[in-house]
């Protein structure tokens, strides 16, 4: 398990710069609008989105990466036990990568993901480049 954290950032390539110096890596994904940072030690999934319309370190949403599709039904079904709005997405070409997650929105707004990577290299950024992979839940 990682902790996941995206940022968005009107100053994607400074910001690409920035964390290249400051986690001392490479990312391990650099496309257009979009880098990810897999850092081992602390266990950290790391992505900057190029965002037009945010302001200095706006936060897009936060994460837990899991390794299986059964730990994010585990995840659902434990969230929806304690009646939290969820919203599932199986199959999703998101971030430049085919996953599986479920969302939720803590009580003062911070989105939320429960994630696996089944596929990780896709060529689908996400439905928009200034937005987080679901639209649906996260921009309502």
């Amino acid at each position: 398990m990682k902790v996941h954290v995206a940022l968005n950032t009107p100053r994607f390539d400074e910001s690409v710069r920035f964390y290249r110096t400051f986690l001392g890596l490479e990312p391990v994904k650099l496309k257009p609008g979009y880098a990810k940072f897999d850092v081992a030690e602390p266990g950290l999934n790391l992505t900057l989105n190029a965002s037009s319309d945010s302001g200095p370190g706006a936060l897009n949403h936060l994460g837990i990466q899991v390794h299986s599709t059964a730990a994010v039904r585990e995840a659902a079904e434990r969230l929806k036990a304690e009646g939290l709005a969820t919203f599932e997405e199986e199959n999703t070409d998101c971030c430049y990568a085919l996953q599986d997650k479920v969302w939720v929105t803590d009580p003062n707004g911070y989105r939320w993901e429960v994630f696996v990577v089944k596929v990780g290299d896709t060529t689908v950024a996400s439905p928009t480049v200034d937005s987080s992979c679901c639209p649906t839940c996260c921009h309502a």
